[in-house]
């Protein structure tokens, strides 16, 4: 078995221990001198390869950290004058179509005043002419009235079994006509 060659080697008359070998007590100064060495190796090698490739790593991060809030810190700047353009432009473009608006306004009005003065022109001029011919209608009607009048006054006196005159019928009619006049 496992046992058998290693207490040869021992000889016959030498205890074996039993057990993990790392924990002889025997083998404690070859292990000793193996931890340094593997410390010492690890040592270097992390302290020349290792660690200079993470510090610059984390220098380079940090650089690019530091970039990124610069810049964002910049756009952020840009942004709020951005803004403040925007604002501007939109309360310039407010104000101006708010002149504009009251421009229209009054150019509107002026038209509007305008046409009513000429519809008001037109309309007393027509109303004018409208009067000239009522009073013209009526002269006509009036001496449409009395001709008819001096007519029938005459076919009544003539119905009546008289002779009548047309002087004499004209004159009593325009007589009559005046008084009631």
């Amino acid at each position: 078995m496992a046992t058998e060659p290693r207490e040869a080697a021992l000889g016959a008359g030498e205890e074996v221990a039993s057990g993990m070998p790392q924990l002889d007590p025997s083998s404690y100064p070859n292990q000793i001198f193996w931890l340094i060495v593997a410390l010492i190796a690890i040592y270097f090698v992390l302290s020349r390869v290792a660690l200079p490739r993470i510090s610059s790593v984390l220098a380079e991060r940090q650089g690019t950290i530091t970039n990124d809030i610069a810049a964002a810190e910049e756009l952020k700047q840009k942004a709020t004058e951005a803004e403040r353009a925007y604002d501007k432009a939109l309360a310039d473009a407010r104000s101006e179509a708010n002149r504009i608006t009251e421009e229209n306004k009054a150019k509107m009005q002026s038209e509007l005043d305008r046409a009513t003065e000429k519809a008001e022109a037109e309309i007393a001029a027509q109303q004018v002419e409208s009067e000239k011919r009522i009073t013209e209608i009526r002269d006509n009607a009036m001496a449409s009235v009395e001709e008819v009048a001096k007519d029938t006054a005459l076919a009544v006196v003539n119905a009546m079994g008289f002779e009548g005159d047309r002087d004499q019928v004209d004159s009593a009619v325009d007589k009559r006509l005046k008084g009631a006049a």
